[in-house]
């Protein structure tokens, strides 16, 4: 390589950013890369659960008008999404019982698009227990419930947790974190204490207690308390990343230029404070993924008939003896669940370290 090839390759990588080239080392890691395919493989199965696994149709024609109760129904939770497509043809047609009148009422040319799987996870059967098969998939439950069906829904369920609670947990830990590490002293020394506290509790102890002394229990309350003691790790990065950096050049050079504390915090400061906290995260959301299960297998969790990882498997290992199929699909979905985010965290430690140099 000439001294000219190596003079241009020098400035090309000078003029990269920090978060291209964790980007570029990210990707060219093959077990981040099967993390992350794993993760984006589940996230598509819980979002497009509607129609994947439905007792109604994806779309349909009934009585020479079109319908698409499972289309309506995939969009119905999505913000301005939901809306939008409510209000647009075919979707804002009059819903109808598809199981009580299609079969007695369709006309000549009336057609309905199923789903895959063509049971809803709350929807109860005369076959009870029965093992998988090409009707069930994976098989039903006690009560004749599908049980691939209601591991679909559950994926919804579990990534939902993992990323609500850790946005929660995150909110916590980068306001406290900027607070204790931003302004020191006295602010610092109550934060660090009462972050200490926090630590000296095992985690999931302090979420049944909380659960506890709290009203039923619902998926929103378990995703919050989770959250709300899941934060201190990040809280602690965000301190000492900025110690490190608020008596920099560029810290000070806006101070001397009028900068107010928020603008030095939220504009300077936290954007090059976020490495660490994007692999706290990643972790976080697989050990979310863990608490809730173990919460549900326990029974102060996602209660039934709700579809949930945790309570499927309680229901699986009380029926292990006789139908041991149902204890594999839970098992194996939080296995790779939890692996592919521990991928990703691992991958993205090796990115953002400065010392690991795979360029």
């Amino acid at each position: 390589m000439s001294k000219q090839d190596e003079k241009t390759r020098a400035r090309k990588l000078k003029r990269e950013s920090f978060w291209r080239i964790t980007v570029r080392r990210f990707l060219r890691s093959k077990l981040g890369m099967v993390g992350l395919a794993i993760a984006i493989a589940m996230l598509l199965v819980g979002f497009f659960a509607p129609i994947i696994a439905n007792d109604r149709p994806i779309v349909c024609r009934f009585q020479g008008e079109i319908f698409a109760p499972g289309v309506v129904e995939l969009f119905d939770r999505v913000p301005i999404v939901g809306w939008l497509v409510s209000q647009s043809y075919p979707f804002d047609q009059a819903t109808f019982d598809f199981h009580r009148d299609y079969p007695r009422q369709k006309e000549d040319g009336d057609w309905a698009l199923m789903p895959p799987i063509p049971y809803h996870p709350l929807a109860t059967t005369s076959e009870v227990l029965e093992k998988p098969s090409a009707k069930h998939w994976l098989g039903t439950d006690q009560v004749g419930r599908d049980l691939a069906s209601r591991m679909i829904y559950g994926a919804r369920i579990s990534m939902l947790v993992g990323f609500v609670s850790m946005s929660v947990a995150t909110v916590i830990g980068l306001i406290l974190g900027s607070l204790a590490g931003y302004f020191g002293g006295w602010v610092d020394v109550i934060i660090s204490r009462f972050i200490e506290v926090v630590i000296c509790f095992p985690v999931f102890f302090l979420i049944l207690l909380l659960i506890a002394v709290l009203d039923e229990p619902s998926i929103w309350l378990v995703m919050a308390v989770i959250g709300a003691v899941s934060w201190t790790n990040i809280a602690r990065y965000i301190r000492g990343e900025f110690i490190r950096l608020r008596d920099s050049e560029f810290a000070m050079a806006a101070k001397a230029l009028g900068a107010g504390h928020g603008r030095i915090i939220f504009r300077h400061l936290l954007p090059n404070s976020l490495a660490p906290v994007f692999v706290t995260v990643t972790f976080g959301i697989a050990s979310a993924i863990i608490a809730e299960a173990a919460l549900s297998w326990l029974g102060v969790g996602v209660r039934p008939p709700a579809p949930s990882w945790g309570n499927i498997l309680q229901q699986a290992y009380g029926n292990m003896q006789t139908t041991p199929h149902m204890l594999f699909p839970p098992c194996v979905a939080i296995f790779f669940a939890v692996l592919s985010y521990n991928l990703i965290g691992d991958t993205l430690r090796d990115a953002v370290d400065p010392r690991v140099s795979k360029s």
